[in-house]
């Protein structure tokens, strides 16, 4: 009797062993969409961490015999969590000093190789999923960015698969009357951000006016701990000016190196060696419309620590 019981807890600890490196090996293989999911739907590196640690809580407790589409279920498990996430975070947002700007994420040139994933996690993109009401904004990152079914998507927002169609319906044409104007390639986005560049260092005032657009917006996330513009900058002579002025009263040393933000070319901006600001950029038609700069420290701490881990 007591060889069977023996017997039986092994083959239990086994089978239990076998689960969990199973749920674990699903998990792996999904993180990258999982993340994306959760950063598109909450313009948060950190939240999206935050929410695909209690995914996994939830999966790893999950019988997986009884899960037909593995892949489906966590992006459901996911979706609720950032859900639940997001109306938390659109409070704290009320109370958020300046500017709100989605928190920058470093992003591999394959990710600018894929067009519409390169394009949903834009900073001008996530600034219009921002305008979205939570659903809306699930339901549009899964429909239109991920290409998910209908049916998948109701499961995942608990919505009838006709409530999910027309609230896609919606939410496409909300962004669509927001998008970019004009299609710009990634080397036209280089060379237009070079010769920003260039314009800033040399402190070239008509250089910088040749390629901002008239109405160009600049907005500056410092989230009360560091300084930033505290209302939206618009019209290219006073971006201009701005800018020039104040790197002109900065007393250290300005350093401003490409990199790959967001699916796109970006501006990473260093004083005396520490990264101090991300600006982001929108182009339209081949000039600049919109100038994003983030600066609160809490929102380039995991970018830093993704600069780390690369340099490794």
């Amino acid at each position: 009797m007591t060889s069977d019981n023996s017997s039986r807890e092994q083959d239990e600890a086994t089978g239990g062993g076998a689960a969990a490196d199973a749920a674990t090996e699903d998990f792996i293989a999904h993180r990258n969409l999982l993340f994306t999911v959760a950063y598109e739907m909450l313009g948060s590196a950190a939240d999206a961490e935050d929410v695909l640690q209690e995914t996994w809580l939830r999966w790893a407790g999950v019988d997986l015999g009884t899960v037909r589409d593995r892949r489906a279920y966590l992006v459901r498990i996911t979706t609720r969590q950032a859900l639940n996430r997001l109306r938390t975070l659109g409070r704290r947002k009320e109370s958020y000093v300046g500017s709100w700007l989605p928190e920058p994420l470093l992003t591999t040139p394959d990710v600018a190789e894929d067009v519409e994933l390169a394009d949903s996690v834009s900073m001008a993109m996530m600034l219009v999923l921002e305008t979205l009401a939570p659903v809306e904004r699930a339901v549009f990152v899964l429909r239109e960015v991920f290409d998910l079914g209908y049916d998948e998507i109701a499961e995942a927002v608990e919505k009838s698969p006709a409530a999910v169609r027309q609230i896609a319906h919606r939410a496409r044409a909300h962004v669509a009357a927001r998008r970019p104007r004009g299609e710009v390639t990634t080397a036209e986005s280089r060379r237009a951000l070079a010769a920003f560049r260039r314009a800033v260092e040399t402190g070239d005032l008509q250089g910088l006016l040749d390629i901002l657009s008239p109405d160009v917006v600049l907005l500056g996330d410092g989230g009360g701990i560091k300084q930033a513009v505290p209302r939206p900058v618009v019209g290219a002579d006073k971006v201009a000016r701005l800018m020039l002025g104040g790197l002109g009263k900065l007393d250290m040393e300005v350093r401003m190196e490409p990199a790959q933000v967001n699916g796109h070319p970006a501006l990473v901006v260093r004083l005396d060696g520490e990264l101090d600001t991300v600006v982001a950029v929108r182009f339209d038609e081949g000039r600049i419309t919109g100038l994003y700069a983030v600066r609160n420290p809490e929102k380039l701490a995991y970018m830093r620590e993704e600069a780390t881990t690369l340099s490794r």
